[in-house]
């Protein structure tokens, strides 16, 4: 699946059955909307590029009823302690589709109508048209910014549709500044392409000099058709000699087979990320953002009694 193209992706309406999915990734269980299927960011490392969709890149389908559904499966919903809801797990909910149809924005008009907690996962500097909804809702959500690189020659290989770094900063300044919490995710980081020291340390500077105090990131895995990917990736950027080392710390030998996500090695893995957390805990930032979950979630737990407390004090 070529992620890099002269041509637009075309934009498509469709209708859904359901909105709201459970998702798992390690111990963290939790709850997923994804507005639009397919992404116009078109990074090469993408893990929602399974086989179900070939024309992920190329076609992005809006759904366009996802709010209606959204309501409906939130009036059926009778625990109160819902879990956070993430937007989105497989794709940019602040794509350019978005601009089109509006469908996050009413999403999460829905989410907030009900008082459920959520977060955004994005790359996008779209997401500034909603800065007063998060604003006025700040204590019930957070926003996650996925960096990768700061280096635009690379960026504008990996990863072609995003906009520039620097305007992504731009954005998140604007949102830190309105007392919106955020977290920058630097995932995937990419083995002999993004994971020098000095290439790590210039994002965790930048993010410190803007007051972000959560930073993740996590080392890239690998498929078969991501390796084919990267691959490509590694002989645009001149790094052919890499793909030995490749070979060495995910433990296989091309043609690569595997349709499963392969983890490179411990012993690589623990060196880049050990050096992200001292780089973090020299700048008093946290690793992960578990305590921003746990904070709106509390914070959902509170809302839930108090409006139980006010309902019986209605029969008092």
């Amino acid at each position: 699946m070529l992620w890099h193209s002269n041509k637009a992706p075309t934009i498509e309406r469709k209708y859904s059955k359901s909105i709201l999915r459970y998702f798992r990734v390690g111990s963290h269980v939790g709850m997923t909307i994804n507005p639009y299927q397919g992404c116009h960011h078109r990074c090469g490392y993408c893990y929602a590029t399974y086989k179900w969709s070939p024309d992920f890149y190329d076609k992005i389908y809006g759904k366009i009823n996802a709010p209606e559904i959204l309501e409906s499966e939130l009036n059926k919903w009778k625990n109160s302690s819902m879990l956070p809801v993430m937007i989105s797990s497989a794709t940019d909910a602040y794509q350019y589709a978005e601009a089109k149809y509006g469908i996050t924005r009413k999403c999460i008009k829905v989410l907030q109508q009900y008082q459920i907690p959520f977060y955004v996962f994005t790359k996008s500097c779209l997401i500034e048209r909603d800065l007063n909804l998060f604003r006025n809702y700040n204590s019930n959500c957070f926003i996650v910014w996925s960096i990768t690189t700061i280096d635009e020659n690379i960026k504008r290989i990996i990863e072609p549709g995003t906009p520039p770094t620097q305007r992504v900063f731009e954005t998140i300044k604007k949102f830190v500044d309105s007392g919106i919490n955020c977290c920058v995710n630097i995932d995937p980081i990419i083995p002999f392409v993004t994971d020098s020291e000095s290439h790590i340390r210039s994002i965790v500077d930048t993010c410190h000099k803007l007051d972000i105090r959560y930073i993740s990131g996590s080392i890239l895995r690998l498929r078969s058709d991501i390796w084919i990917r990267i691959r490509d990736i590694l002989q645009l950027l001149g790094r052919s000699s890499s793909i030995e080392e490749y070979e060495r710390i995910f433990g296989f030998q091309d043609p690569f087979a595997n349709d499963n996500n392969l983890s490179a090695d411990t012993i690589y893995s623990e060196k880049v990320i050990n050096f992200l957390k001292d780089e973090l805990s020299r700048r008093k930032i946290v690793f992960g953002f578990n305590k921003l979950i746990e904070c709106i979630t509390n914070t959902k737990l509170e809302y839930a009694i108090s409006t139980k407390q006010c309902r019986m004090s209605e029969f008092v």
